[in-house]
């Protein structure tokens, strides 16, 4: 049950996701797989009205849950600004949380670091996606943050697209899965 003071900005997301970031017609999905529509979230998490809301949403998403966290982030580009808006929206919130951003690969040369952003060692972590179709990004993140010595608390997308990510990673990373938006409410069920 969303909270009453969320549910506006809860609300205009919705309106802003289905405006902005839903495409219909044939797609193929970085999974492999083939869609009749694709959903660009970064066309919302990059627009100036919604990333605001985006943060608000998933914060609240993660608090109502009663997830405990101090850095929030996930494997690059997607979860890039879902991680910034978070961090944002709980600094307004009076709440300190760091963001992150994980390689896809750690890196050969300078520090050599796969997780960018504060040290996430020791501390309570949530990945971040804007969507996921297999999960294979957020699982991606997941050993990113594990290898760096994080404590993984949950992973949270955006949008689910109910096409088995929830299913995989709660098997998989054995952490709770949590979306903001089911594709049923997006009018593609």
């Amino acid at each position: 049950m969303t909270s009453p003071a969320i549910a506006p900005s809860r609300a205009r997301l919705l309106e802003l996701i289905m405006e902005l970031a839903v495409v219909r017609g044939k797609v193929v999905l970085s999974s492999g797989a083939e869609a009749d529509y694709y959903i660009d979230l970064r066309r919302v998490t990059l627009q100036h009205e919604a990333s605001v809301l985006v943060g608000d949403v998933m914060l609240e998403l993660l608090e109502r849950a009663g997830i405990e966290f101090t850095n929030a982030g996930g494997l690059t580009m997607g979860a890039d600004p879902v991680g910034t808006a978070v961090m944002h929206a709980a600094t307004r919130a009076g709440r300190a949380v760091d963001a992150f951003v994980v390689r896809k690969a750690q890196k050969s040369y300078g520090m050599g670091r796969q997780v960018e952003g504060p040290d996430v060692a020791g501390r309570n972590v949530v990945v971040l996606e804007d969507t996921s179709t297999t999960g294979g990004s957020a699982l991606t993140a997941v050993e990113g943050v594990r290898n760096a010595g994080g404590n993984v608390v949950a992973v949270a997308v955006i949008v689910d697209r109910d096409t088995g990510a929830k299913e995989r990673i709660e098997a998989e990373a054995g952490v709770p899965y949590l979306f903001a938006f089911g594709k049923d409410e997006l009018g593609l069920g």
